[in-house]
């Protein structure tokens, strides 16, 4: 059974304090939320505006042991003719979706937050990944979050929770949009760094104003 951890809780990924053992060959970081609805009347429903989608991003920065991002890596044409930055680097996120060592990837954007379960997943090897990286930071992002006024007071049933490579929940941490929230359009969610030989999880928590992740970004680069 998983074990849920409270904001500034940290476990170890291999081996729980229940002598349980987990597979660190693949693990699935699985991050969902559920949109709070709006009340409103039918008034408000029939000649109000249809509000946006919510559309969260999950995204992962790859630390060295300076806690910094060492290749932001490259900016290339996509085929429908923008400029795309950091493709290919050590940020993981929507435009650039798998990590040149395949042993990090995001499996794909989830527009809406819609169905049950995991809303977005990256997968990692952990056991694979080179020495150079000592800590893989995960947050999420409302894109547009500022112009279309949404932010993590309106979301509920957030968490996020790493499954082994057997399929076993190991743990998850949850938290719900209050009004400590409003206004905060990213939230990094949590950490897994090296230890002594192993891969710690620590439960974070920290909302963000911005609706961009490069604006944390730039507190973890040498730029």
């Amino acid at each position: 059974m998983a074990i849920n951890l409270v904001k500034g809780q940290t476990i170890d990924l291999r081996k729980n304090d229940k002598g349980e053992s987990f597979d660190l060959s693949s693990v699935t970081i699985g991050l969902g939320w559920d949109v709070r609805k709006k009340s409103g009347g039918f008034l408000s429903g029939l000649f109000g505006a249809k509000e946006a989608d919510y559309d969260l991003d999950a995204v992962a920065f790859l630390l060295d042991s300076n806690d910094k991002v060492a290749d932001l890596g490259r900016r290339i044409q996509a085929q429908d003719g923008r400029n795309i930055s950091l493709y290919q680097g050590d940020v993981i996120f929507f435009n650039s979706q798998q990590h040149p060592s395949g042993h990090i990837w995001l499996t794909g954007d989830n527009r809406t937050g819609a169905g049950d379960g995991d809303d977005e997943q990256i997968i990692v090897k952990l056991d694979s990944l080179d020495q150079r990286y000592q800590k893989i930071l995960f947050m999420v992002t409302i894109y547009q979050g500022k112009v279309n006024n949404q932010h993590f007071g309106m979301i509920d049933n957030a968490f996020i929770r790493a499954v082994d490579n057997r399929g076993k929940e190991i743990v998850k941490f949850s938290l719900s949009g209050d009004a400590s929230y409003n206004g905060m359009c990213s939230l990094i969610f949590a950490e897994v760094y090296r230890r002594d030989g192993t891969w710690k999880f620590r439960a974070l928590g920290e909302p963000q104003q911005s609706d961009s992740f490069i604006d944390v970004l730039k507190l973890h680069t040498y730029q």
